[in-house]
């Protein structure tokens, strides 16, 4: 299998190589985005106060999940060049340095969370019922970062050896699961808002623990061996040499968000619930430009480690066109069907508002689909070479240079009101963009490998 897969990546055509490892990660991100849209749809049913609290804590708990992203990233990036390399031994001791040091983040991280929540959402301006809702939310959330952080080690392992399949295998078990116990815990049982989030926890739990049962199957290239393990400092280093720009750029955008969630939420909770409901339609329309890019972190990291330069290129190239033709076709879907998308997601009618500004925003958003697209294909090229420091660098300039700044001219500069928002989170994606391709231009990318 891995044979087969590496031979693919380095030697197949490149149209092929791209489909057959990103719909898989395609399908996989949709069905990870349908734990946010079910919770969503289901939480909707009870009030759009709910459905805002569960927007509002978004960015707390991504903030907290950025460092697994890094080490997710991390993960792929250094597997799939030492697979490239033929290094198969080192790859395997990567694989278990790699599960065990994100394994115990992961436990601190939950015990932090937990106990900081309610100050994270005074700090960013929640307050009465509407904070102690969006806590609840939070708490429970926190449990599940170990399942997380395994599912991430997993999810990396695979990738990089080309199996994108068995990730999408396991996340369609984990969202069935959760799609049938959301209504049960929510309503059944009355547990509300507390039910959406023991839902997505105990759905979760099942991914990780089937996902950790399939690693350490004989037939895995790249099991990992933790019988008298030891920390490695070098190959620690070098994780985190690649995670941590990651990881900082996840983490600055998570902070960003909390800011920008800052700023909206002080223009009522109806532009908070439009603000988490458009972003959760497209993230979903989003996904498979998204699987592009992760895709092409594997391919250019094998490449690169096979020493075909030529070949990582021809792959940004081509996976460029797949996307930005994919963001097209979801910019225009957004556009036309936008009341029917709003109707759909908007259970509760118990505030017009909401549907209004939801109807809006969609608008704004839809033009800039292309150039999403195209910020996942150059996250995937600087995260596939090992430089994440060029993909850091989007991360945090997309909101902390240009995003939060344009919001807060409008808000205190114009009478925009909330369509100040969306236009900042439009042109955003135009600059951010631009940056990418002055990167991958002057080859900034490639002047340095992980293996030489």
């Amino acid at each position: 299998m891995i044979q087969n897969k590496s031979e693919l990546i380095q030697k197949g055509g490149m149209y092929k190589v791209l489909l057959t490892l990103s719909i898989p990660i395609m399908i996989n991100s949709i069905i990870q985005t349908l734990y946010n849209l079910v919770d969503g749809i289901w939480v909707s049913k009870i009030s759009s106060v709910h459905f805002a609290a569960t927007s509002f804590v978004w960015p707390i708990n991504f903030l907290f999940v950025a460092l697994g992203i890094g080490l997710s990233v991390a993960g792929t990036s250094l597997l799939s060049q030492l697979l490239g390399a033929g290094k198969y031994k080192e790859a395997k001791e990567y694989t278990t340095q790699l599960m065990v040091s994100s394994f115990l983040l992961s436990i601190a991280f939950t015990i932090v969370g937990f106990i900081t929540s309610p100050y994270i959402i005074k700090l960013m301006g929640g307050e009465g019922e509407f904070a102690n809702l969006a806590n609840i939310y939070l708490r429970i959330t926190f449990l599940d970062l170990p399942f997380m952080f395994l599912y991430f080690n997993i999810n990396s392992i695979m990738n990089a050896q080309g199996n994108t399949v068995t990730p999408t295998i396991l996340s369609a078990i984990s969202a069935l699961l959760n799609v049938a116990l959301d209504p049960v815990l929510i309503f059944t049982l009355n547990m509300g808002i507390e039910g959406a989030a023991w839902a997505t926890v105990l759905s979760r739990m099942v991914l990780a623990l089937l996902g950790v049962r399939i690693i350490l199957k004989e037939d895995n290239a790249l099991k990992p061996n933790f019988r008298g393990f030891k920390v490695n400092k070098n190959i620690l280093k070098e994780i985190v040499r690649v995670g941590l720009p990651a990881s900082i750029g996840q983490a600055g955008a998570s902070i960003g968000f909390m800011f920008l969630n800052g700023f909206i939420v002080s223009y009522g909770t109806a532009t908070m619930a439009a603000f988490g409901m458009v972003n959760r339609v497209t993230s979903l329309v989003m996904q498979p430009a998204m699987g592009v890019g992760a895709a092409l972190t594997a391919v250019v990291g094998q490449n690169l480690g096979a020493n075909q330069l030529d070949r990582a290129t021809e792959s940004f190239i081509k996976a460029s066109k797949i996307a930005l033709c994919i963001g097209s076709i979801g910019g225009t879907l957004i556009f036309i069907f936008n009341k029917q998308m709003v109707d759909f997601f908007i259970q509760s009618k118990d505030e017009p508002e909401v549907i209004i500004q939801s109807m809006t925003y969609m608008k704004y958003v839809a033009f800039s689909m292309p150039l999403m697209g195209m910020f996942s294909v150059f996250q995937g090229i600087f995260q596939g070479s090992g430089n994440t420091k060029y993909s850091m660098s989007m991360e945090v300039g997309r909101l902390w240079a240009v995003r939060l700044p344009m919001i807060l001219i409008f808000k205190n500069f114009s009478n925009f009101g909330a369509s100040g928002i969306w236009f900042s989170m439009s042109f955003s994606n135009l600059i951010v963009c631009l940056y990418g391709l002055l990167i991958y231009k002057t080859h900034g990318w490639k002047r340095k490998t992980l293996i030489e």
